[in-house]
């Protein structure tokens, strides 16, 4: 059994294993010569050859416990038929929303528009590479699907003030998200994925109806991956109430974020946690960065924990503090 799941199915807290979310990406000298003759996103995540050759970069040049593949989440509206590019500077920008068009789609076209993702997938889980290592496939939980495909870009801080002008069209687009985004978890464990990472990215934006848009849009997602016999980590990036999320969703495992105080959480939480450090800390000096991740190390000493960020890896990341970060993580007692 590979570290993370004697985390995760054990309990097992002795051992600390890390993997770092967008440890594939544009912190790495070899990924940006890649990315440097391909500029357009989807096409590279649709690339079969280059996804596996960039899922495992961080593998080859680091003691990583899991790859993550490289893809996105935008890949699911991209499946089912909107629009998507990224735009330098900008981020990504998505087409016009189209609910009949989307309603009418079917599970045969979506799964030959995403072919190439699981074929990655399926190439890198027999890499040697991975032994005793776990491949982590991840998809966005509905409500941050949800957002994208109605706001068309990143809302950043706050959802346009008419976002909820249309009730039944969220409802009915909430359904279609949720039925591809169960078609699409299993395909990629299907091709070989033996975790499940759903990213809620924009969790920390709603106030009101958490139950309703976050909880059991989720909830129905764990469930499947559940089934499907494969550990399944939720990350609802600034949730807040991280308890209630827990008790209500029961993943195997939570994320959190840097802006959550891991020593309220402890006592919170009974499941595995995963994450935390902030990763601007990746920024600053070595003994910063050693006394910051000890504290979590400290605090989540006899708790079944994975090291990883409170959010992505920074693209500014210095190749040396990561390996500084790992031998920490390797070396503490």
């Amino acid at each position: 059994m590979t570290p993370i799941q004697e985390c995760i199915k054990n309990k097992n807290y002795k051992t600390k294993p890390i993997w770092i979310m967008r440890q594939a990406g544009r912190y790495l000298p070899e990924f940006r010569e890649i990315r440097s003759k391909n500029p357009d996103f989807i096409k590279l995540c649709l690339n079969e050859n280059l996804s596996a050759e960039i899922t495992l970069q961080p593998i080859k040049r680091f003691k990583f416990d899991a790859a993550i593949i490289f893809s996105d989440i935008l890949m699911l509206p991209y499946g089912m038929g909107q629009d998507v590019r990224f735009e330098k500077g900008l981020g990504p920008k998505l087409g016009k929303l189209n609910l009949d068009k989307l309603s009418n789609i079917n599970e045969d076209e979506f799964n030959n528009k995403l072919k190439p993702v699981y074929k990655s997938i399926s190439n890198i889980s027999n890499d040697p590479i991975l032994e005793n290592k776990d491949l982590i496939g991840f998809v966005g939980a509905p409500w941050t699907i949800l957002v994208y495909m109605i706001n068309k870009m990143s809302p950043k801080r706050n959802l346009s003030e008419n976002f909820f002008s249309d009730r039944l069209l969220i409802k009915k687009l909430l359904v279609i998200i949720e039925k591809f985004l169960k078609i699409h978890i299993e395909n990629q464990i299907k091709a070989g994925a033996t975790i499940i990472q759903i990213f809620d990215s924009w969790a920390g934006l709603l106030k009101d109806n958490i139950s309703e848009y976050i909880y059991e849009p989720t909830f129905n997602l764990v469930n499947h991956v559940k089934k499907l016999r494969v550990p399944v980590i939720c990350f609802p990036r600034g949730i807040g109430d991280y308890k209630n999320f827990c008790d209500v969703v029961n993943p195997d495992m939570v994320n959190i974020d840097y802006d959550v105080d891991p020593n309220k959480i402890i006592k919170e939480i009974k499941i595995p946690i995963q994450g935390g450090l902030d990763p601007k800390i990746l920024l600053t000096d070595k003994e910063t960065l050693k006394k910051e991740t000890e504290k979590y190390l400290n605090i989540f000493k006899d708790h079944p924990y994975v090291f990883n960020l409170g959010h992505g890896i920074l693209p500014e990341t210095k190749i040396e503090m990561v390996d500084e970060l790992i031998n920490i993580v390797r070396n503490y007692k």
